[in-house]
């Protein structure tokens, strides 16, 4: 939609060469980077067959070096995983309008981050369904979100695991894991929504975005996933932003802000709603359901570099539960146990940051290969 408003400069991806393709034959790029060189090497044998005039590179320095170039001006970040936070530092400190759907970038990269989107002049928007309504929740006028604001409220469907028995989880298989009521998405964030890890991560993502206290952000279960979530002011009335589970919807947002534009997703119809219900994520059976939630706040109130920590092992953790060499309850064990054994340092660099998550993953990993057997 709206050729008229935006044209696409570069597009990347990591390992899948059909969807990318398919992607340069209908934008027509300038640029395709893929991750790695075996799929680069593929896509632009592809593209040269089709005689495509799209200039193909590959690695990480490829997709970095397209995020600040000076020809773009609006950055989508959505690169799954601590990959994503090299581009979007990049993006940040060359002052890009970044589009952040990639949850670790802030994460992982936390106060450091920021403070490159600060110097760097950038526009930061959260396309994250929950964060983007929050943001459009908030007064415009971010000075007055302290003053203003009580609390924020995430809302979290409850994954496909929501009414399970807790005591039947560790026979849960990666296909039944992935396999989400509301939403279609990648395997690692599907399995992060049957954690319930995509919610803790959000809640330390919010903190940095909104520059909230950690016991000023609550979690709700709301199964619809209509409210995708609520700003409640001081005066205790809630603002609440609704709308169909379809990431259109906030995308087409971040593009247009502060203006808004089609974004293709069907509109509400009210009375065809049975009811939208909410649970507390407090009670006994969800925290047996989902252990990780709570780690959240836990890291907030460690050492800066404890969000990083709780990323890395979480996505050996997932990774693991996929390849099967775990089973779905121990994810939570691997990330508990790899926050126990490392030791914290302050990070003060991106390689900084880097040298931290590759001794979280070491340490996971060791834990992994003792549960293996």
């Amino acid at each position: 939609m709206h050729p008229d408003r935006f044209q696409v400069f570069a597009l990347t991806a990591s390992t899948s060469v059909d969807a990318l393709f398919a992607q340069c034959v209908q934008h027509q790029p300038k640029f395709a980077v893929m991750a790695e060189a075996e799929s680069g090497r593929a896509l632009r044998e592809r593209c040269a067959s089709a005689n495509l005039a799209v200039e193909v590179l590959w690695g990480a320095k490829a997709i970095a070096d397209m995020a600040c170039h000076p020809d773009v001006d609006t950055v989508m970040a959505a690169i799954v995983g601590a990959a994503g936070l090299a581009p979007c530092m990049e993006a940040a400190r060359s002052g890009k309008r970044l589009l952040l759907a990639n949850k670790e970038a802030l994460v992982v990269g936390g106060n450091l981050f920021m403070h490159a989107v600060k110097v760097g002049g950038a526009t930061l928007l959260p396309i994250d369904s929950e964060h983007s309504a929050i943001f459009q929740s908030l007064p415009d006028d971010p000075n007055a979100w302290q003053e203003r604001v009580d609390k924020i409220i995430l809302t979290a469907s409850g994954g496909p695991f929501r009414a399970r028995a807790p005591d039947t989880l560790q026979s849960v298989t990666p296909q039944q894991a992935c396999a989400h009521p509301n939403w279609v998405m990648g395997r690692k964030i599907s399995v992060d929504s049957a954690t319930m890890m995509n919610k803790a991560l959000e809640v330390i993502e919010a903190k940095f975005l909104f520059g909230l206290k950690p016991d000023q952000i609550e979690v709700v279960i709301h199964p619809q996933s209509v409210i995708h979530s609520m700003v409640q002011f001081i005066d205790h009335s809630v603002v609440a932003q609704l709308g169909t589970p379809d990431m259109r919807g906030p995308i087409a947002y971040g593009l247009s802000w502060p203006a808004r534009i089609r974004s293709g997703a069907a509109p509400l119809d009210f009375t065809k709603m049975a009811a939208l219900t909410f649970e507390p994520f407090t009670s006994n059976d969800h925290m047996l359901r989902f252990p990780g939630l709570s780690l959240a706040w836990r890291v907030l109130a460690g050492p800066d570099s404890s969000p990083a920590v709780l990323n890395a092992a979480n996505e050996v953790s997932v990774d693991a539960f996929l390849t099967e060499k775990i089973r779905f309850d121990q994810i939570h064990h691997v990330n508990l146990e790899t926050l126990d054994a490392v030791q914290f340092s302050q990070p003060e660099t991106l390689d900084d940051l880097i040298a931290l998550d590759l001794e979280t993953r070491a340490v996971a990993q060791g834990i992994v290969r003792r549960l293996a057997h």
